[in-house]
């Protein structure tokens, strides 16, 4: 057994007895670390202390352009393989097989920003439009719920947990109480549009699904007078969206989406979009603006006469 093999061995045995780690997680770390060595080796180092920083890196590259592994790995599996090599790197420093630790600053590729996707005002208004026809009480229902969604940005788990007693429809200023991640209560505003809709839905709607159950106070109620879960939720907005002709992927997080996205193209601040949706760092709510910031830049290049250098300059200005 090669020196590098033996101090592998030996972090995974402390992984094991004195980490807990599962079967699982042990086979991927030995998987990935016996990688690192034949990289380490084919570099003709023999033990761990002759690694150096730029190793680590090299390897961390080779995975992710797949030259370590014949075709590249993803974000996450790279992640995982880097912290696997971090980790035995850790474990050699407190052992005192090396005298400094060369992975500690070595990260793996950074995940690809995913932006959020979201519909357009118009596309908005078909979906709800649609999830209001037809005759009973579950069209009334449908448009209630999806209006609310859109309204107030909320998760599609919080607006199922509502119960009739969350909600103040007062005229001009609506509001709803909404319980997000780890039970933290916020209050948001609800629009006219949504409060026109849970009102009829109540009034009309809500009492005759009631009959079925046995006195529930949630507010959104399924045919059998229960509340409506989320899965229910899913199949209002799907037929909506086929309904309406929306061939894009329309799912409830679209209308919390959508819901940001459009608050901010209206000049709403940041600051107030993240306490709408709950968020508790202001930086996922900032995914947002990189949407608007796009769509601005669009507008932008499509309007300044001297935004693009082969626009023509306007009658009667020179440069």
């Amino acid at each position: 057994m090669s020196p590098l093999d033996a101090v592998v061995r030996d972090f995974l045995a402390h992984l094991v007895v004195e980490k807990g780690v599962s079967d699982n997680t042990s086979a991927a770390y030995r998987r990935d670390l016996a990688r690192y060595v034949a990289h380490l080796e084919g570099r003709g180092r023999r033990e761990l202390r002759e690694v150096t920083e730029a190793d680590v890196e090299e390897y961390a590259g080779a995975l992710a352009s797949g030259e370590a592994t014949g075709r590249p790995m993803s974000v996450a599996s790279v992640a995982r393989a880097v912290a696997a090599v971090r980790g035995l790197h850790r474990f050699a420093l407190l052992e005192g097989r090396v005298a400094a630790d060369v992975a500690a600053s070595v990260r793996a590729p950074a995940r690809p920003r995913r932006l959020p996707k979201a519909i357009t005002v118009d596309e908005v208004t078909r979906l709800l439009d649609a999830a209001g026809v037809g005759d009973g009480p579950l069209p009334l229902r449908d448009r209630a719920i999806l209006e609310l969604l859109y309204s107030t940005g909320a998760r599609i788990s919080e607006a199922t947990g509502l119960d009739v007693d969350d909600l103040d429809l007062t005229p001009g200023r609506g509001s709803v109480r909404l319980f997000g991640k780890g039970r933290k209560e916020r209050v948001v505003p609800v629009g006219s549009f949504a409060i026109e809709a849970v009102e009829a839905y109540l009034v009309r709607a809500r009492p005759v699904l009631a009959t079925g159950g046995r006195g529930t106070p949630a507010l959104f109620l399924n045919a059998r007078g229960a509340r409506l879960s989320r899965q229910s939720v899913w199949a209002v907005l799907q037929k909506a969206a086929e309904r309406a002709g929306l061939t894009a992927h329309v799912s409830p997080h679209t209308l919390r989406h959508s819901f940001a996205t459009h608050l901010l193209h209206g000049g709403a601040d940041v600051r107030v979009v993240q306490e709408l949706l709950g968020h508790a760092s202001v930086t996922t709510t900032q995914l947002y603006t990189l949407v608007t910031a796009d769509t601005l830049r669009e507008v932008y290049q499509a309007s300044h006469p001297r935004a693009v250098s082969d626009r023509p300059a306007p009658a009667g200005q020179g440069r």
